[in-house]
This record gives C-alpha cells, structure tokens and sequence, in this order.
C-alpha cells in the first residue's frame, strides 16, 4: 500500500501526488496486460503500429510514443524474441526496416485492449465529464510546459485521432472478441470472466 503523503505546500504536493498516480496507473496496466501475455510496453508498441497509417518503422513508433529511438529499438528486439513483431527490410532501401505485427501479437491485442479501455474506464469513474475536460486541460499545460522545459519547440505534429471511426472499429473487434470468447467458454463446458466496462 502506498504512503498518502499530505504537504502544506501545493507544488510538493502536487509533485508527489503526480507520481504516484503515475507509477500507480503504471502498476495497474502491467497487471491488466499481463493477463494476456504482454507488458504495458509491448501493448503501446502495438497500439502506435496499429494507429501510425502505412509502413511502421521504429523511428515512428518513438516519435509516438515519445520515446528514444534506442529504448524502442529495444523494446522491438524483446518483442521479436517474444513472436510479437518482424522486421521486414524495405526492399528499395535495405537501410530501412520495418516493423509488423503477427498473427499472435493482433490476437493477444485485441483482449488486452478490451481489458486496457475497461481499465481506463474504472480509474476515471470518479470524475464528471466537466472534472475530465478540466483534467485534460489541466495535464496538457503541464505536458506543454515539458515541452519548453526540454527546449524542444512547438509539438511538429499535432495528431487529431478520429476518434469516431477508432471507436467503431474498437467496439467492432471488442464484440467480435467477446462472442468468441464466450462460445470458446461454452465448448469448454467452463465460464468466461466478465469484461469490465
């Protein structure tokens, strides 16, 4: 159980509740993944191929993921060993590699998700849809200011997901996913646990 610090002064308090939701957050998405054999990094990593339109290269899943190139490449080699992705050697370019993800990486991905949205939804019950816009506002100053801080300029893209056409086509696999998963329950003469929602 974590430690509940109280300060008197807001920045410190503020800092150290900012961490700890963090780590906590953290914490909960490695144990929700891990459910369905993957790390919380292995599920971002699918998560950018599966958003970034066209052919994935490493360097695009870090620019995603705001992560160096190094940390993902590493990342990557894990997830090759784990039969998660390839690297498919663009054949104009032989420098150019590509990342792709497999048969067994797309179906570990769509449960993890359903169980990823599922996860999100619990932590952000407490807050009103106005406490959430507020939330929003609130951490895009902060990450804003980061930004500054690391004297890297303006966001170079600022990418607006059709959140309508992603949340189609999420419900889609997370349906098709739950009537497999309940008639595979019912073969096996067992009970699948429920989703949360």
């Amino acid at each position: 159980m974590p430690v509940k610090f109280k300060f008197k002064n807001p920045d410190k308090g503020a800092w150290v509740l900012l961490r700890q939701a963090y780590n906590l957050i953290l914490k909960c998405e490695d144990q929700v993944f891990s459910e369905h054999s993957l790390t919380t990094e292995q599920h971002a990593v699918l998560m950018a191929i599966k958003h970034i339109s066209g052919s994935v290269r490493i360097t695009d899943i870090a620019r995603w993921l705001d992560r160096s190139v190094n940390s993902v490449s590493m990342i990557i080699d894990r997830m090759v060993k784990a039969g998660l992705v390839r690297r498919v050697r663009d054949r104009k370019d032989r420098r150019t590699v590509f990342v792709t993800m497999t048969s067994k990486a797309e179906k570990a991905y769509v449960p993890a998700t359903v169980a990823g949205w599922g996860l999100i939804q619990e932590i952000l019950s407490p807050l009103s849809d106005e406490d959430k816009r507020t939330f929003i506002r609130l951490l895009e100053t902060l990450r804003d200011k980061t930004y500054d801080y690391l004297d890297s300029g303006k966001v170079v893209e600022e990418v607006r997901i059709n959140e309508a056409a992603n949340m189609a086509q999420f419900t889609k696999q997370a349906t098709e996913y739950k009537s497999s998963s309940t008639a595979e329950a019912k073969r096996q003469g067992g009970t699948k646990k429920k989703a949360i929602r």
